[in-house]
Parts: C-alpha cells; sequence; structure tokens
C-alpha cells in the first residue's frame, strides 16, 4: 500500500468578478486543493457574490464559505452608502468607489481559515495595472501583510510558512482574460460591475465596468457581459 502525499491547500479569495475567478483557476493550475472565501460586507449589489458560488461551483471546489460582514454600518464608500453618489466617469485620485480596510480584513478572515486548514498559500486576485488606484491593491500593501503573516501566525512562527499569492497584479486586464481563456474561466458567470442589478446585469459606467470592456476589447475577445 502506498500513501499518498496530502495535496497541498489553498484560501482563495473569489469575489465572483473577473479577477477573482482568473485567480482561482491559476491556483488549481497550479496544483493547489482550493477552499474559496467570498464576502458579503454590505455592499450595493449582492449579484456579486452570488456570481462567486456560479464560479465556486463550475470550478469544481470542495468548499466554498460566504462571510456576512457589516463594512456598510461604517460607511464611507459608494460600495457600501448608497448616499454617496457612483461615480461614471474617470477621476483623479482615489475614487469615492475605495472601501476603507476591505482587504485587510479580507485577506484577515482569509488568514485565519489558512491556519486552521494549514494552507500553505492564500491568494488573491488584486492587480496595479488595469485598477481604481486603491491603497490595497499596490505591491507595497501585499509585502506588508506578508510580512504581518509571517509575524503574527502559530504556523509561520513555528517554522512553516503562508504564502500571500497576487498572480494578477502586475498584468493587464487584456493579459488577465487571455491567461483566463487559457485556462477555460467562463466569463459569462462573472459580475464585475459595481451597481449590477439583481440579475446581474451591468451598468455599463462605473470604473469596473469600464476596465472590463477596455479588457475585452484589448484581448481581441467578445464580451460576454449582459448590460442593462
Amino acid at each position: 500500500m502506498t500513501n499518498s502525499k496530502p495535496s497541498k491547500k489553498a484560501v482563495v479569495l473569489v469575489s465572483g468578478g473577473l479577477d477573482s475567478a482568473t485567480c482561482l483557476a491559476i491556483a488549481q493550475q497550479q496544483g493547489f486543493d482550493c477552499h474559496a472565501v467570498s464576502f458579503d460586507y454590505g455592499q450595493r449589489s449582492v449579484s456579486e457574490w452570488l456570481a462567486a458560488r456560479k464560479v465556486v461551483d463550475a470550478a469544481g471546489v470542495g468548499e466554498h464559505k460566504v462571510i456576512i460582514l457589516e463594512m456598510g454600518q461604517l460607511g464611507g464608500s459608494a460600495l457600501t452608502d448608497v448616499d454617496i453618489t457612483m461615480p461614471e466617469e474617470a477621476a483623479d485620485g482615489i475614487p469615492v468607489t475605495y472601501v476603507p480596510a476591505r482587504n485587510t480584513v479580507f485577506l484577515s478572515y482569509a488568514l485565519a481559515w489558512a491556519e486552521v486548514l494549514a494552507a500553505r498559500a492564500i491568494f488573491i486576485g488584486v492587480n496595479a495595472v488595469d485598477y481604481s488606484g486603491y491603497p490595497d491593491c499596490r505591491p507595497e500593501y501585499i509585502a506588508a501583510f506578508q510580512q504581518l503573516i509571517n509575524l503574527a501566525t502559530k504556523i509561520c512562527v513555528e517554522g512553516g510558512s503562508i504564502t500571500l499569492e497576487t498572480p494578477l497584479i502586475d498584468l493587464n486586464k487584456a493579459e488577465i482574460i487571455k491567461t483566463g481563456i487559457r485556462l477555460g474561466v467562463d466569463y459569462g458567470m462573472t459580475v464585475s460591475c459595481y451597481q449590477a442589478d439583481a440579475e446581474g446585469r451591468a451598468c455599463g459606467r462605473c470604473d469596473s465596468c469600464r476596465f472590463r470592456k477596455q479588457g475585452f476589447h484589448g484581448a481581441g475577445v467578445d464580451d460576454p457581459t449582459v448590460y442593462r
């Protein structure tokens, strides 16, 4: 009788959008046993994390947690506060769609689960090329959070490791889409729009929609997004 080697585990943050669906496919292609986590954090559009369920099911992921947070109670972002107007034109500076500390909160939950699972990696689909300028998507932020992982976890203090993987961080949107298509991602299941309706139909005007449209155009691929 031969002993099978335990598979390496990873926690993958899956929002239901284009980037995280690609990130999940990359993690699987690298041989990880993926455990997906999504967040219902009080965002305007719930269709995004509902799309995450479809993405995770299609990928054959065995375990998917949807964690409910009440970040909407804090306000401070057009994504969580209906009293803040959603911008529909590009502007200078960090836009009001930035959710204060969102990735820090999300990654903290992912890290806790990674420790429970004895996972070797956490995958997050942040991107610092075709993005809105959010401070918690930059390489400097990722490096700082990796240092936190190294200092703050039992696994790392006892000589193990958990690596924060960001395979999309240096890719433009067209390159991300080409990568996903090569790996078999069905982008028709994904929802990127900041203000998608209950059926997941996109507005076509917000930052996220603009980057998505540009990406499919740049990749030379038909855009499967349903716009209202």
